[in-house]
């Protein structure tokens, strides 16, 4: 009786316990779902909060980035994301849709001068389709040139391009571009990436022709000037009054400072002062030049030089251990000769000197270029310039020498034709025949010994006479066709002059304008070529100017002859 009581109360026992536990843990959970569920409002309120919060943040920054728009584009707002397609072209100019030529004209843009552009380069990137998030990569300024461009779409000149995707062209090249005003600029400080751009002659109006091509500046971006086939380019530093300026219509008082040699590359369109007196040593690899300047001021040596008693002797010795050199040397503007554009070369194997006199028409003070060209291999040179005193007076006593010999009792070898005294003519012919041998070819007659003879040869084209060792050379230099840039095809004599004269792309310094410009084809007008006015001076002639002395505006290339027949002044 007593067993089954206990076991009653136990078994009473454990349900009321079971109970206890289930009720607690249901109490628990009861309070866990109210947490869980004041945990989720509390999230929820906390997004719609962030939302309501974002929402007014968006709408702040759409209201400052519309005020900004408004100030930038002085009551015109203008917004466009296109893709970006590069053309062949000079200068800052994008090309735009016509829809965009539409919408600015409703703003009335046109009515407030030329217009501007800020674009800014859009990378898309996400890690989902529905997460896009767009980053600025880099940013210019450029003008307008026409609105001819597919719709959809910009087209970037090269400069624009190339300061945009400065890191590469991404696989969408998103462009943003606004319409923004520029103040007019008033000081740039440029920064050319190599040495050389201020050897450039009147190097600064070559930056203002370039620049002519452009409508703004923007701090950061990488100009490139062209000067014949060079291409130099030059960093903006700072700009005056802001980061990004206008420069139409407006003077610009520019800096160059100097590259920053510490990341200098190798470059051979760089001059090296050369003085006068001091050798200078260097090596120089095939196919590749070196080259070097000097100046005759108007002061001592102009004077020695137009004397006629004195000349420029410049010299260069070169080992000729399997390489060989060529020298040219060129004045400026021309400042880097080449082989078929300079003033005078030689190609003489070995050591090699060129003696400017001022019997050449050329000469004249002013700066020259030294260009030595690695004909073969890799040669090791010493290159000097010297005035040579008393120049005439070493030619006249020669002169003088050869002439006393003719008024001696004299008679001519019948073999080398040199007079001979009459006392010593007869062991001079004996002599003479055993070892002397005169070249018989049509207007050779040069007098060689027989061991030189053997190696004598004429070229079978121009006849020039020279030993067996330079023939090689000579066809290469002098027989081998060299093809100009503006298509024509000619050996060295020839492409010399054609490029000197002829060429449409050779440099030439306008008369009206100054700028050193392409020549271009013969003038259209008939009167112009006979004038000697090349393709670029005869459209850059027909500007008008208000003449001096009557005021009235005549054509620049009719003012001569305008003072001439109105004004009676020669």
């Amino acid at each position: 009786m007593d067993f089954e009581l206990r076991r009653a109360r136990e078994k009473l026992e454990k349900e009321q316990r079971e109970r206890k536990e289930r009720a607690r843990l249901k109490v628990l959970k009861e309070r866990k779902a109210k947490e869980e569920a004041q945990k989720q409002k509390e999230a929820l309120e906390a997004v719609q909060r962030s939302r309501r919060i974002d929402a007014v943040q968006a709408q702040l920054k759409a209201d400052q980035q519309m005020q900004e728009n408004l100030l930038a584009g002085r009551g015109i707002v203008f917004y466009r994301l296109l893709e970006a397609v590069p053309y062949q072209g000079g200068g800052d100019k994008i090309k735009l849709p016509p829809s965009c030529f539409t919408e600015l004209s409703d703003q009335g843009a046109f009515d407030k001068g030329p217009l501007y552009f800020q674009l800014s380069l859009v990378q898309e990137s996400s890690s989902s389709i529905q997460d896009i998030d767009k980053e600025k990569q880099g940013t210019t300024h450029s003008g307008v040139l026409e609105f001819t461009a597919d719709e959809g779409s910009v087209g970037l000149p090269p400069h624009v391009w190339n300061n945009l995707f400065s890191e590469g062209t991404p696989e969408s090249p998103l462009v943003e571009i606004r319409y923004v005003w520029l103040p007019k600029g008033t000081y740039a400080k440029l920064q050319p990436e190599r040495v050389g751009f201020s050897d450039l002659p009147n190097h600064k109006a070559i930056l203002e022709t370039s620049l002519r091509q452009h409508a703004t500046l923007s701090q950061g971006d990488i100009l490139t000037v062209n000067y014949g086939e060079l291409a130099y380019r030059l960093r903006v530093l700072e700009l005056k009054p802001s980061s990004s300026v206008s420069v139409l219509e407006t003077d610009i008082e520019v800096d160059i400072v100097d590259p920053d040699t510490s990341s200098e590359k190798t470059d051979e369109h760089v001059l090296m002062p050369l003085s006068f007196g001091i050798s200078q040593i260097g090596t120089v690899e095939e196919g590749k030049f070196v080259y070097y300047k000097f100046s005759i001021d108007n002061n001592v040596i102009w004077e020695k030089l137009s004397s006629g008693n004195s000349c420029i002797e410049v010299k260069l010795e070169s080992e000729t251990g399997g390489g060989d050199t060529d020298l040219f040397i060129s004045k400026h503007p021309l400042i880097f000769p080449t082989r078929h554009q300079h003033e005078w070369s030689s190609h003489d194997i070995g050591s090699k000197t060129l003696i400017l006199s001022s019997k050449d028409e050329s000469l004249s003070v002013g700066t020259y270029s030294i260009g030595i060209y690695g004909f073969k291999g890799v040669t090791k040179y010493k290159i000097s310039v010297v005035v040579q005193e008393n120049f005439n007076q070493k030619v006249g006593q020669q002169a003088s020498s050869s002439v006393s010999s003719m008024e001696m009792d004299t008679e001519q070898c019948r073999n080398c034709k040199h007079y001979i005294p009459t006392r010593t003519i007869a062991l001079h012919e004996a002599y003479c025949r055993r070892h002397i041998v005169v070249c018989q070819r049509a207007g050779c007659g040069v007098v060689l010994r027989i061991e030189e003879f053997n190696n004598h040869v004429h070229c079978d084209r121009c006849g020039q006479a020279f030993q067996q060792v330079e023939l090689e050379k000579h066809m290469k230099v002098f027989h081998e066709p060299l093809h100009c840039p503006c298509g024509i095809t000619l050996e060295k004599e020839q492409m010399v002059e054609h490029q000197a004269s002829v060429c449409p792309l050779r440099l030439i310094t306008c008369r009206f304008c100054g700028d050193m410009v392409q020549a271009g084809n013969s003038a259209m007008d008939v009167r112009d070529r006979l004038r000697g006015l090349s393709e670029h001076e005869s459209v850059c002639g027909s500007r008008t100017a208000p003449c001096d002395s009557c005021g009235r505006s005549v054509m620049l290339k009719d003012m001569d002859i305008h003072q001439i027949a109105v004004h009676q002044k020669g």
